[in-house]
């Protein structure tokens, strides 16, 4: 006699392993393409994602450009993820720009999803640094929201310059651009922002 709660069990377990075959393959791929690009290659398509994310900020949230410029630095990101029930992550890349000296530092960023869901999303991150101080830390001891984290844009607090970010540390304003609009909740969580060792 079939078991039901077992061959439920058994249907789930199928689903898992499928779902971890297909993000593994998703990963490998991303991998053996950049592998296959020179460095410059890589640098140009992080500077690249890099100003469109700027188009995109820009675009939904015309007075950020204003506290982009005017800050210590900024950093663009561009992510893709993917998620399939409990298996889920992803990963981008961006570049962090110190506005006094226009150095640039290319960087990743890495997701790692937990709970049930299955989606591929895309969203863009941009961080506005108020001092050398935030910027110089985030580049050189990278960054990390926790998965545990709830930030929310509040009415009034960013003022105008800031209008539409979240403080996420002291001196660091994100905004984060998904494809409705201007989240006004963080939803990257379990994000680690890191940098490139073979790009710098």
């Amino acid at each position: 006699m079939n078991n039901p709660t077992l061959n439920s069990y058994g249907y789930i377990a199928k689903w898992i392993a499928v779902a971890f075959l297909v993000f593994g393959i998703a990963l490998f791929g991303t991998g053996a393409q950049a592998a296959d690009k020179s460095i410059g290659e890589r640098r140009a398509e992080a500077r690249q994602a890099a100003r469109d994310t700027l188009a995109q900020l820009y675009k939904v949230q015309p007075s950020a450009k204003a506290a982009v410029e005017s800050a210590a630095g900024y950093a663009a990101f561009e992510n893709f993820g993917v998620k399939i029930l409990v298996a889920g992550g992803g990963g981008g890349k961006g570049v962090a720009v110190d506005n006094k000296t226009r150095r640039e530092t290319f960087m990743k960023m890495v997701e790692i999803q937990a709970g049930l869901g299955v989606g591929v999303k895309q969203y863009a991150i941009v961080f506005v640094f108020e001092t050398e101080r935030a910027l110089r830390s985030f580049v050189d001891q990278g960054w990390e929201l926790s998965g545990q984290a709830s930030l929310a844009a509040k009415a009034g607090e960013a003022g105008a310059a800031y209008q539409g970010a979240i403080a996420v540390a002291p001196g660091i304003w994100m905004y984060q651009i998904t494809n409705t609009g201007l989240a006004a909740e963080i939803t990257a969580k379990g994000t680690k922002y890191y940098k490139d060792d073979e790009l710098n």
